[in-house]
């Protein structure tokens, strides 16, 4: 008997599903790990060879890939080698010129009966702190002491976090003077004729004299070479 060509597809068909069927059963009953425990055959184990991990470190990288691959985005841990470079600088040069805000009316502090320091004792003490406790030329005797001692010391980096909060006080001071004269200037998005505000740099002073005061003063400075000699490593964790 002679089958339609439709039968005899079908028929086909259903044969390979039943081949394919066949297949699969055997491969359960002798491979316990596709199907579950087997019944002949202990079970096959695959052996995949661990595949090294992927560096983002190439051994020949450039300057140029380090400012644009993922070192972008990592920030230095510990201040060593280049990376003290510029936090060194950053400190002798605030430093340095720290010293000459804290000599108004000659090259020493507190310099008496000068211009310079009576004109800052009558137009800077007297308005604006004007409540602060004892003589107004005593607290502008401080101020240049502050800034004139606090800047040498935080530019050879002894000392470094005393004068680092002092000098943080003494700029919070500053801030707190030009906004008290002339108000905020609009900020952030006024114009002024100087084109900067008038309490913009001692504010920035006192953020760099507030990273020192927490991170030290760095490995290139007398603070560190004199922790090399009494400091305990073992405290370090």
């Amino acid at each position: 008997m002679s089958l339609a060509p439709g039968a005899r597809s079908g028929r086909a068909a259903r044969c390979l599903v039943f081949g394919l069927a066949v297949v699969v059963w055997r491969n359960c009953r002798t491979n316990s790990f596709i199907c579950g425990p087997g019944t002949s055959r202990p079970p096959m184990r695959v052996h995949m060879a661990a595949k090294p991990a992927i560096s983002l470190r190439a051994e020949g990288e450039s300057t140029l890939d380090k400012i644009t691959g993922p070192k972008l985005f990592k920030s230095v841990k510990k201040l060593e080698g280049v990376h003290t470079v510029p936090v060194t600088l950053l400190r002798v040069a605030s430093g340095v010129l720290m010293i000459h805000h804290g000599s108004e009316g000659g090259f020493w502090p507190a310099n008496f009966g000068t211009p310079g320091f009576d004109g800052f004792v009558d137009f800077i003490v007297k308005p604006y702190f004007g409540f602060l406790p004892g003589s107004p030329a005593l607290w502008s005797a401080i101020h240049d002491y502050a800034e004139f001692w606090g800047g040498i010391l935080l530019a050879v980096g002894l000392f470094t976090r005393p004068a680092a909060v002092t000098l943080f006080f003494t700029m919070c001071a500053a801030v707190y003077f030009h906004l008290a004269s002339t108000g905020a200037q609009g900020f952030p998005f006024g114009h002024v004729e100087n084109y900067s505000y008038n309490f913009e740099e001692p504010a920035l002073y006192a953020f760099i004299f507030l990273l020192f005061f927490f991170n030290g003063a760095g490995p290139a400075s007398v603070d560190a070479i004199i922790y090399s000699k009494i400091g305990n490593e073992e405290d370090e964790a």
